[in-house]
């Protein structure tokens, strides 16, 4: 049979193999194409609900703690260091014997003027005695009490010499560190050590001078310090400098924070916060905020679908945003996940309320 013959026999059943394989791709075509159709993309997101809550209208500032007093004890007089009644950080109150020095001499010659006067004092009465009768002038008696009176005043000298010998504690408050040890020779002026009442802290800071009118006396403030993260220190401002720098355009603003624990030290450096206006109004989290060129955007879930809401937002904290208007209250926006959203995508909430929570801070001070 010649090559001709061969293919021609064959054409029957290359066309019948190529129809029954297009039968198979049409009848298979509809069903993928549907499968196809019916696969939705779900997107995994958390979400975070619209509500009210307060809004801290607050400006900040930096300053140092000082003490409330604070005072370096030094020596009136040049002499021995008798003894020594303190340790280095010790608490004390008033009136407390820090030091006493060499006080011998002194002591002698407070003794000596009492007996003195006790003397003068006897004769004076006698001569007065005598004055009644008339067996003395009024003259001697004068002299006698002018005597008496000087004595006196000597001996009020050398009891108040021998006082100041006596190192005492001027108030209640933290020593620092001991500077002189018991038998060392001191001089007049010399530091025996630092007394700092650190039962309250002051703390002066400034502020633009176009907040003059949003401060008073009496303000809360809060002040945070790195050594202590969680913890935020209520005050209240007690002083508003008179004057505005003209160089800078500020006030100086003076608050004071109760310090019982001992927590703060004079010299730490503390950011201050001073809360201008507490309002109740609509606000979300930072991250639900979408901008797109001057217009800002939010995703809200309702039925497991996410549809684009354009937002007005009005002022700003750190992870805060207040919401004007295009939400309302008790509505789910997403929070995280919105970058891979599009208007009408199928989402599937991964967390309920899923916003960041802030580690629990303490207050300590005055009523917050």
């Amino acid at each position: 049979m010649s090559n001709d013959q061969t293919i021609t026999s064959r054409l029957p059943l290359l066309t019948i193999l190529i129809v029954l394989i297009g039968l198979v791709v049409y009848l298979q075509w509809p069903a993928s194409e549907q499968q196809r159709k019916s696969y939705k993309r779900i997107v995994a997101v958390k979400n975070a609900t619209v509500a009210m809550a307060e809004f801290i209208d607050s400006v900040e500032g930096v300053g140092t703690a000082r003490a409330n007093e604070q005072v370096l004890i030094t020596s009136k007089y040049s002499d021995l260091v008798e003894e020594v009644f303190f340790q280095d950080g010790q608490i004390v109150k008033r009136g407390d014997v820090l030091v006493r020095l060499n006080n011998q001499e002194e002591l002698a010659k407070v003794k000596e003027l009492e007996a003195n006067l006790s003397e003068s004092v006897a004769q004076l009465n006698r001569l007065s005695e005598l004055l009644t009768t008339k067996a003395t002038s009024k003259s001697i008696v004068d002299q006698q009490e002018a005597k008496t009176k000087a004595i006196s005043a000597q001996l009020l000298s050398a009891r108040t010499k021998l006082d100041e010998l006596t190192i005492k504690a001027p108030f209640s408050g933290m020593l620092g560190f001991r500077e002189i040890s018991r038998g060392a020779y001191i001089n007049a002026g010399s530091v025996i050590t630092s007394l700092d009442d650190v039962s309250t802290i002051k703390v002066d800071f400034t502020l633009p001078e176009r907040l003059l009118t949003k401060i008073h006396v009496g303000q809360k403030i809060s002040a945070r310090n790195s050594a202590y993260k969680n913890i935020k220190f209520i005050g209240e401002i007690t002083s508003i400098d008179s004057r505005i720098d003209a160089s800078t355009r500020s006030i100086k603003v003076r608050a004071e924070l109760p310090n019982d624990n001992l927590k703060l030290r004079p010299g730490m450096m503390l950011n201050i916060q001073v809360v201008l206006l507490v309002e109740k109004l609509l606000q979300l989290p930072e991250s639900t905020i979408i901008p797109i060129e001057d217009k800002h955007y939010v995703f809200v879930i309702e039925d497991d679908v996410a549809t684009r809401k354009e937002v007005s937002i009005g002022r700003r904290q750190p992870g805060i945003v207040e919401i004007l208007s295009g939400v309302n209250q008790g509505e789910q926006v997403v929070v995280e996940g919105a970058l891979k959203l599009r208007d009408g995508a199928n989402v599937k909430v991964l967390e309920v309320d899923g916003v960041a929570v802030q580690a629990p801070e303490q207050s300590e001070g005055s009523k917050a």
